[in-house]
């Protein structure tokens, strides 16, 4: 079992008040892995449905930014491995 990975980065190494502040962070869990689940309903006469599958990881990391200055970090974007916030120094 392998352990999740994540690292993070700032676009600047010192900031003045009021300068916009934006964080990238790479992570990743190599066992995460999606799942394909197919569904079919059959009712008492013996009627189906058509199969319905739809695709879903299980168990996703997700990835919350706080600092201990109170500042309010807002989630620009996150494809599931890199997610960027923002927020204002």
């Amino acid at each position: 079992m392998a352990a999740p990975t994540v690292s993070a980065s700032l676009n600047a190494s010192t900031y003045s008040p009021g300068d916009q502040m934006t964080l990238t962070v790479t992570y990743g869990d190599p066992d995460t892995r999606p799942v394909t689940v197919t569904i079919v309903v059959t009712d008492a006469q013996g009627n189906s449905s058509a199969p319905v599958s739809v695709t879903a990881v299980i168990d996703p990391l997700t990835v919350t930014v706080t600092d201990d200055s109170g500042r309010t970090w807002t989630r620009i974007s996150d494809t599931g491995t890199v997610a960027v916030y923002r927020a204002v120094a």
